[in-house]
């Protein structure tokens, strides 16, 4: 049988008010830890207190302070009874952020609920330095509410490992504090401990009376979930005196409150009491399947105590089966954790379940090593039901083995033993029905009591009925008010959002018409210019052959004079003819419906064929050109188009370069997906001035190194053509140093080089 037991944490705010958080329910004798209470799903909602740790503590700029921890000590707290190893995790959390803001309520809280776990996992040295600890920090708060809780904690370790008096002797600090205090849910919890502590050492009655005691003041507070602890427990002292319908009853009243609080540790424990029940009355299949949900219910909740307490009820039952390799095995379980976790009482209760059972095999040697080990340790607890049946199955044993006197002397024993325990329970039963009628009473009367408060509060709720009425009439009209003049007021904002989205929409369009106007006065100032360049640039080589023909005609020169001149004129016209073709291409592509035939080719073919086409030019002048681009490299363009824009840069170059400079065509990949392609000169170079003025529509060219002209429009074509090619155009020179002009074309794909006829 398990009884079961709660614990009520205590907290301070940093307001000021206290209020108790539950930390666990703990078992003495053959129970363990497990179980939460305290902050409810009722009173405080677990999600929204994670969810709003999470929020505070995701912010790594807001500073740790006392509420912050305040709630991570909380949220432990409520986490025992389903997941302890959370209940560590905060609780550790909690005492970290203490320490580094020197918060000592923080620690001592951290530390109580750290101790619960490890008292629930049977490392009870762990649990009894925390506990310390936490004591003398409350002591020097002066937190006595707080200590009251620490020592109730203190009190149950010790219940556990079979130390009453020690466990007596907390619990009685605790309820002298709680007195002190007037705080009647600890009372309750005081008096409630007190009972476990009675009962393990065969105090029955003292027991029941202190359980009453609690569940009374329990009902009173309306706690339903302290009340089913009691009703448990009381349970156990009927099932101990045999009145099996009474116990059941208790029993399944404690089983339901914890069902609808969704309590793990308290559901196990009614399963396993249950099982016990029906294990008395001999129904031992119906048993084990009690017992099978409490086990695993409890391993959930690695509560040693209670699987010990269970693995021995399972030997037992398999045993009346007469299944005893199976109840072996499982006493043989509960043994080994009892020893390892020394929960005394459990131990004692295995060892006399291991003689009932080589007992009932006629192994009687076995039997009576264990009967003895049994006696031994229930002797030193003090429990009169453990010794009795320790003396009993001495007997069988002795008396198995043919030690005929020794056996009737343990006989003798249990029926002096037995005679006690039976008038233990006349006695019990008895005062059991007399606090049960007075149990019974004060419960009416204080139904009576709520009872006229309920007829007060409703007369109350009738006379301010017609107030109520008022009140809400004109709450409704205020309410009717402000929704009509909320209407409007979104009905002007409606507006005027309107409005503001038609002025956005007018300057959206003024803004419009002055780019527009600026890019016609551009295109206008273009056309200007253009339409001088044609009649400058058209005129001059016309008027060349003109005047040629005209000396001709008048035979002012000879025919070899004549030869000599048409060189120069052929490289007027040459000039006028690509001028014209690189002005025709560039207006074509300016046309909407101007297609950019991009296409894959090696730029090696363009400047190859440029090179050529003013090797005799630039010779002319002592400018050497080179061409260094490899053959390999393709690109993705128009070819006409990179065409003329290295033969506007060449030319420029061969413009603006001396006798003996040189003029280098290069290209390299600038990444993954564009080749750079350069023509530097070591010509004259240019300012600074300069170079900010190129690339514009209004660009006045200088003449070059032998006196040449130009249209000042070539760059300004190279610009627009790369441009919508993808790439980018951009120069860099200085006085003296020569010129580099750089652009960059996408890359492109060749399957083999070919030469590009270009016309």
């Amino acid at each position: 049988m398990r009884p079961f037991i709660f614990i009520i944490l205590f907290f301070s705010s940093l307001s000021g008010f206290c209020y108790p958080v539950t930390n666990s329910y703990s078992y003495s004798g053959t129970g363990g830890y497990g179980g939460a209470n305290g902050y409810s799903a009722v009173n405080y909602k677990v999600d929204s207190l994670r969810n709003l740790l999470a929020s505070t503590l995701a912010n790594k700029d807001n500073p740790t302070d006392t509420l912050t921890i305040n709630r991570i000590n909380k949220l432990a707290h409520e986490f025992i009874d389903v997941n302890p190893d959370s209940t560590l995790y905060y609780a550790k959390m909690a005492i970290s952020r203490s320490l580094a803001i020197k918060y000592k309520k923080g620690i001592a809280d951290g530390m109580l609920a750290s101790g619960s776990v490890y008292s629930l996992m049977g490392q009870y040295e762990k649990a009894k330095e925390n506990f310390t600890r936490a004591k003398l920090l409350y002591i020097s708060l002066k937190e006595e509410a707080s200590l009251g809780y620490c020592y109730i904690e203190f009190g149950r370790m010790y219940n556990n490992i079979a130390n009453y008096e020690a466990a007596s002797s907390y619990f009685a600090q605790a309820l002298d504090i709680f007195k002190d205090l007037k705080d009647e849910n600890g009372i309750a919890d005081s008096y409630h401990n007190m009972g476990m502590v009675a009962d393990n050492v065969g105090k029955s009655t003292f027991a029941l009376d202190n359980y009453f005691k609690s569940l009374s003041l329990d009902i009173k507070l309306h706690d339903k979930r302290n009340s089913a602890r009691n009703y448990n427990n009381i349970g156990v002292i009927m099932q101990e005196m045999e009145i099996y319908p009474k116990s059941l009853e208790y029993f399944k009243n404690a089983l339901k409150i914890w069902q609808g609080q969704n309590n793990i540790q308290g559901v196990s424990t009614a399963y396993e009491n249950i099982g016990e029940i029906l294990m008395a009355e001999k129904k031992y299949d119906q048993a084990i399947v009690y017992l099978s949900k409490s086990m695993k219910l409890t391993k959930q909740l690695d509560d040693k105590n209670g699987i010990s307490s269970l693995y021995a009820d399972f030997g037992l039952c398999y045993a009346n089966e007469r299944k005893f390799p199976l109840a072996i095995s499982n006493l043989e379980q509960a043994l080994k954790i009892s020893t390892d976790y020394k929960v005394d009482y459990n131990k004692a209760l295995t060892y006399n379940y291991f003689a009932t059972v080589y007992n009932m095999q006629a192994d009687y040697q076995n039997a009576y090593k264990y009967a003895l080990l049994g006696k031994s340790l229930a002797d030193k607890l003090g429990s009169l039901g453990n010794r009795s049946s320790a003396a009993l199955q001495l007997s069988i044993a002795l008396g198995g083995l043919k030690k005929f006197e020794a056996a009737y002397y343990a006989q003798k024993e249990y029926e002096a033993l037995k005679d006690s325990l039976k008038n233990d329970e006349s006695v019990q039963k008895l005062t059991s029905f007399s606090l049960e009628a007075n149990f019974n009473e004060k419960q009416r009367l204080l139904a009576e009591q709520h009872q006229r408060k309920d007829d007060l509060y409703q007369q109350k709720i009738q006379r301010q009925g017609l107030l109520s009425a008022i009140f809400f009439i004109i709450i409704l009209g205020m309410v009717a008010i402000l929704i009509i003049y909320y209407r409007a007021k979104r009905k002007q904002q409606n507006i005027n959002t309107i409005l503001e989205e038609k002025n956005h929409e007018v300057l959206q369009q003024k803004t419009d018409l002055d780019d527009q106007a600026g890019k016609l006065n551009e295109l206008n100032t273009l056309k200007d210019r253009l339409i001088s360049v044609l009649a400058h640039d058209l005129r001059a080589p016309l008027s060349t052959l003109r005047g040629l023909f005209g000396l001709l005609e008048d035979d002012s020169i000879t025919h070899e004079q004549f030869l000599s001149m048409i060189p120069q004129a052929l490289r007027k016209l040459e000039y006028t003819s690509d001028f014209l073709d690189t002005l025709l291409f560039w207006i074509n592509s300016q046309m909407e419906n101007f297609e950019n035939s991009a296409k894959s080719f090696p730029v090696k073919d363009v400047v190859s064929y440029e090179i050529n086409s003013y090797q005799e030019q630039a010779a002319a002048k002592g400018i050497t050109l080179i061409d260094t681009v490899a053959p390999a490299l393709a690109i993705s363009a128009d070819p006409n188009s990179i065409r003329i824009v290295i033969r506007n840069l060449i030319t420029n170059a061969i413009k603006f370069s001396r006798q003996n400079d040189t003029i280098c065509v290069s290209a390299r990949y600038q990444d993954d997906n564009f080749i750079l392609i350069s023509i530097k000169d070591t010509g004259v170079g240019m300012s600074e001035k300069q170079l900010n003025k190129l690339f514009k529509s209004k660009v006045d060219s200088g003449t070059g190194t032998n006196n040449e002209s130009g249209t000042g429009m070539g760059l300004l074509f190279c610009k627009d053509l790369i441009e919508k090619s993808n790439g980018k155009i951009w120069v860099e020179s200085s006085p003296d140093n020569g010129t580099e002009f750089f652009f960059t074309v996408p890359v492109g794909t060749c399957k083999e080089p070919e030469v590009m006829m270009v016309s």
